[in-house]
C-alpha cells in the first residue's frame, strides 16, 4: 500500500525530499520513470458527449434476421437421425425377425429367453421380439435345433406340424411333405393333422404322406450339428436335395431307381466321400462337370 502511495504522490510531484529519495532507490522506478516520459507526449481530444450520442442516434437500424428452422441444416440433420433411431426401434421390437443359414452353412442364434437356436443349411426362422413372453412363437422352414432355457416355453410352428416344448433340447426338421422330431431332454409335445404325440428323452418321430413312424436314439444332439447327415428311410432324391443344401452344389439325377430308400449316414464336409457313399448304393456313376455341379448317371 505504502508504494502505492508514493507512486501516486510522485505522479502530482507532491513528494517530499526525503519521499523522493526513498521512491528513487526502489527497483522499479527506472520503470516509471519511463512510462511517465512516455505519457507526457500523449495528445487526448475533448470528449464531446453530445456529438458522440448524435452519432449513435444517427446510425442505420438493421433488421434481425430471422432464420426458418426447416433452413437449418443441423436442424434437419438432428431431425434424420432422430427419425432413423424411431425406424430402427420399430424394426428391431415390432417388425418380425427373420434367421437365415444359407446352403453350405449353419447359423447359430439367441431367443429373447437366451435360449439357442442352430439352423441347418437352407432353413429359416421368423419370430417377433416385441411382447416375446405372451407371444412366444416361431415360424420354421427347413430344420433347426433348440436348446430351450430351463423353464422356458415356446412353440415352433411348420407348414406340416407344431411342436410345444418346456425346458428341453429338441430337432425340428420340415421338408417337403416329411415332418420329423427328435427330443433329446425333457419332453415335447408333437401336433400333426389329427395325430399329437408326447416325446420325451430318446424319443422321435417321422410323418410323410400321413404315415407315423417312431424311433429311439441314443445320440445327445443332432449329428447335423458335428458334420453328418443322418438319414433314416429316405428316398433318393430326398436325400441328393439335402447333400446340395449341405454343400451348396447342384445334383442331376439320370436314374430310374428312385424306390430304393436309404438309411445311414453322409459327411457335411468332405463331398467325396458322400459322393461314393451315393454311387455305391445306388450302382451309379459320378461325373463332376464343374466345381458346383454333379451328375449321376446309371452305370
Amino acid at each position: 500500500m505504502k508504494k502505492n502511495r508514493l507512486l501516486a504522490k510522485w505522479l502530482n510531484n507532491d513528494l517530499s525530499e526525503d519521499e523522493l529519495a526513498e521512491f528513487k532507490a526502489s527497483p522499479d522506478f527506472e520503470k516509471y520513470q519511463k512510462i511517465k516520459n512516455y505519457t507526457e507526449h500523449l495528445e487526448i481530444d475533448d470528449f464531446d458527449e453530445n456529438a458522440m450520442l448524435s452519432n449513435i442516434l444517427n446510425q442505420k437500424k438493421e433488421t434481425p434476421k430471422e432464420i426458418p428452422l426447416h433452413n437449418n441444416w443441423m436442424f434437419r440433420a438432428a431431425a434424420i437421425f432422430v427419425l432413423a433411431l424411431g425406424i430402427t426401434f420399430l424394426l428391431k421390437f415390432f417388425v418380425p425377425q427373420t434367421e437365415t443359414a444359407s446352403f453350405g452353412e449353419k447359423t447359430t442364434f439367441l431367443l429373447p429367453d437366451n435360449s439357442e437356436v442352430v439352423l441347418n443349411s437352407g432353413s429359416e426362422i421368423n419370430y417377433k421380439k416385441w411382447n416375446w413372453d405372451n407371444n412366444r412363437r416361431l415360424e420354421l422352414k427347413g430344420e433347426a435345433y433348440f436348446r430351450v432355457a430351463k423353464g422356458r416355453r415356446f412353440e415352433v410352428q411348420t407348414s406340416l406340424g407344431k411342436v410345444s416344448v418346456l425346458g428341453t433340447q429338441f430337432n425340428v426338421k420340415a421338408r417337403k411333405n416329411r415332418f420329423d422330431v427328435v427330443c433329446y431332454e425333457g419332453r415335447v409335445k408333437v401336433n400333426y393333422a389329427n395325430f399329437q404325440i408326447l416325446l420325451t428323452h430318446g424319443q422321435s418321430v417321422s410323418f410323410e404322406n400321413g404315415k407315423q413312424t417312431k424311433m429311439t436314439v441314443r445320440s445327445l444332439k443332432p449329428e447335423w450339428t458335428e458334420n453328418q447327415i443322418c438319414f433314416y428311410k429316405e428316398n433318393i432324391r430326398t436325400l441328393l436335395e439335402e447333400v446340395e443344401r449341405q454343400y451348396n452344389i447342384k445334383i442331376e439325377l439320370n436314374t430310374k431307381d428312385t424306390v430304393s430308400l436309404f438309411t445311414g449316414k453322409l459327411p457335411a464336409k468332405n463331398l467325396d466321400i458322400a459322393l461314393q457313399i451315393i454311387s455305391t448304393t445306388y450302382h451309379l456313376e459320378t461325373k463332376k462337370v464343374s466345381k458346383n455341379k454333379i451328375i449321376f448317371d446309371e452305370k
